[in-house]
């Protein structure tokens, strides 16, 4: 019995992700072969949904009790990005659960239409102090339903 094969990913429109955060490239994103490396763009997903939950106040990275650790993540590349371009971070929530969220992030050149790559990470909120999964305080999960 032959399985169906998987969908190849395909790049994806603006009008699915609900919050946006323009991030500039920097020379040192560049890689020996003149484009961002791709470790960047695992960078560019933190740095969207980590400043998005900050200035929601939803997350306090200093004092908060909870914090979230990622357990996955994934990301398909579509077409380069170089230094100087400007990249814009699409974000979205996928998935809430108890303790994890699904993020989805969609990376776009700056006035561009489609994704030049997208991805997802999951994150598990933990306690600080024992590490262990807690539930979502209600403030976070009132942002992260807002990304949905």
């Amino acid at each position: 019995m032959s399985e169906s094969p998987v969908p190849k990913p395909q790049p994806e429109g603006r009008a699915g992700y609900k919050a946006f955060r323009t991030i500039t490239t920097r020379w040192m994103d560049n890689d020996a072969y003149g484009h961002v490396n791709n470790v960047v763009y695992y960078s560019w997903f933190d740095t969207a949904v980590n400043a998005h939950l900050i200035e929601q106040g939803a997350l306090d990275i200093h004092a908060g009790g909870t914090i979230g650790l990622v357990i996955e993540t994934q990301c398909n590349y579509f077409a380069p990005v170089e230094f100087p371009q400007t990249v814009e971070a699409g974000l979205r929530v996928a998935r809430i659960g108890t303790s994890s969220v699904r993020y989805e992030v969609g990376l776009f050149l700056a006035g561009e239409p489609l994704t030049v790559a997208k991805g997802h990470f999951v994150h598990v909120y933990v306690d600080r102090a024992t590490r262990r999964p807690t539930s979502l305080p209600e403030r976070l999960r009132r942002v992260l339903e807002s990304l949905q």
